[in-house]
């Protein structure tokens, strides 16, 4: 880890910060995920209303990640010890199993390493800040939410799909797209490419605003 980074939120489009972490599934390091997706998302504590609720969200939502080549990783700075009790309580209040693992980070390497405690905050907890890894260990996305608010698994499971259509097709995506939604494509490069467009059945607002459907 770089100390010179520490506490700074990592840069897009760069190696999202290495680390090696005991947790609910044994110990797990960043190269483990290579080859896959990875959502790896901090909370503040254990056994907490928001936190429960957005644990038992993910996990209902876990195989639709899947689908998507992506593994989910979660992080408090709890021990291991309470996080297990936290899973056995969810399993027994809601009928839930935690089908992912959950990284202790007492010491708060690895949250330190993210960027996952905020400047001026009140206390040590992390906030809800969501990273969205590609296959190749790249920063994609970060996501932050307030200590008192929770996340929206739906727009994780929207932001990680429109990331995998631009990387695919080399396109850009509009504002609130959703799978089967029209994308943006590429402007042209030259005249005769601009009056090719007109003709090829695209919808444009202007020759370099056009939108097309997925084939």
């Amino acid at each position: 880890m770089n100390e010179n980074r520490n506490n700074a939120l990592p840069r897009l489009n760069e190696p999202a910060p290495d680390f090696k972490a005991k947790t609910t599934m044994g110990e797990r390091k960043l190269i483990d995920y290579r080859g896959r997706w990875l959502l790896f998302f901090s909370h503040p504590s254990g056994f907490t209303p928001v936190c429960t609720s957005e644990f038992v969200s993910f996990a209902k939502a876990f195989g639709r990640f899947q689908e998507l080549n992506c593994d989910l990783l979660g992080l408090s700075i709890d021990s291991n010890s309470a996080h297990l009790a936290w899973i056995r309580n969810i399993k027994e209040k809601f009928g839930v199993d935690i089908p992912f693992p959950i990284v202790e980070d007492i010491m708060m390497k690895v949250a330190s390493a993210y960027g996952m405690v905020m400047p001026g905050a009140s206390d040590t907890s992390t906030v809800r800040t969501t990273f969205i890894i590609d296959p190749d260990g790249i920063m994609r996305a970060i996501i932050c939410y307030p200590i008192n608010n929770g996340r929206s698994i739906d727009e994780f499971l929207r932001l990680l799909q429109a990331i995998q259509v631009s990387d695919k097709h080399k396109v850009v995506t509009p504002e609130g797209w959703k799978p089967g939604d029209r994308v943006i494509v590429p402007p042209p490069n030259t005249a005769d490419a601009v009056e090719a467009r007109s003709r090829e059945g695209y919808d444009c607002v202007d020759w370099y605003y056009c939108q097309r459907d997925l084939k």
